[in-house]
């Protein structure tokens, strides 16, 4: 791919948009369901659970994660407007239902009060956040004390081979994740490594080194 075209996509994982943003939405549910499923599955989900998610994309994991347990209740939270709309018409039935509902926020800010989500998680995001102690701060506020926050991630050395991550992507390893959040209300319960083979956004396949670290929020 030509620089121009890296860049484009790049700002489409970051943030889809237009008739290519679906495209790649699809794309990033296909190629990332293996840690999505990961993270969902090390939340530990019991009945009543309310969850959160930041990013969902097109959320064509819900069905998944309702699958877990009775009585679940999802958040969604994009900064995509297009993702956000796709997302209520993916899942129509558990949107019109209520055991769904999808919202919009700036990437930092979140609309929801504190102390009234028990699980919290999150599927490659981290990349684009500007100030990560500001988004902990947030994934705090709105958590219960002692509730869960999955945070799933692709390591740097993997990530350093894909040629779109030049443009508006922070990278990291796991220890550089827990050095930022020792300085949160969070504490590392446990840290799940996996490896999967995928294939790239340009087509190659490739071995996936990815986490998925539980963090607790402290009482």
């Amino acid at each position: 791919m030509e620089k121009e075209q890296l860049e484009a996509l790049a700002a489409q994982l970051g943030n889809p948009s237009g008739e290519k943003g679906i495209e790649v939405a699809e794309m990033m549910n296909e190629t990332n369901i293996g840690m999505t499923k990961n993270s969902i599955s090390n939340l530990q989900l019991a009945a009543g659970d309310s969850i959160l998610e930041l990013g969902h994309g097109n959320a064509g994991h819900l069905d998944f994660l309702l699958s877990q347990s009775n009585d679940l209740h999802y958040t969604g939270l994009e900064i995509s407007t297009l993702m956000h709309e796709e997302a209520k018409q993916l899942n129509r039935n558990a949107f019109e239902s209520g055991k769904a509902r999808f919202l919009l926020y700036d990437g930092e800010k979140m609309p929801l009060e504190a102390d009234t989500v028990d699980k919290v998680f999150t599927v490659n995001t981290i990349y684009f956040w500007k100030d990560p102690k500001m988004v902990f701060s947030e994934l705090s506020r709105i958590l219960k004390p002692n509730g869960t926050l999955a945070l799933t991630f692709a390591h740097r050395s993997f990530m350093e081979m894909l040629p779109f991550t030049a443009f508006g992507f922070t990278l990291y390893n796991p220890d550089e994740i827990l050095e930022i959040i020792s300085g949160t209300n969070f504490q590392l319960d446990r840290a799940d490594e996996q490896t999967e083979v995928v294939k790239t956004k340009t087509g190659e396949s490739v071995e996936r080194f990815f986490s998925t670290l539980v963090l607790k929020n402290k009482l």
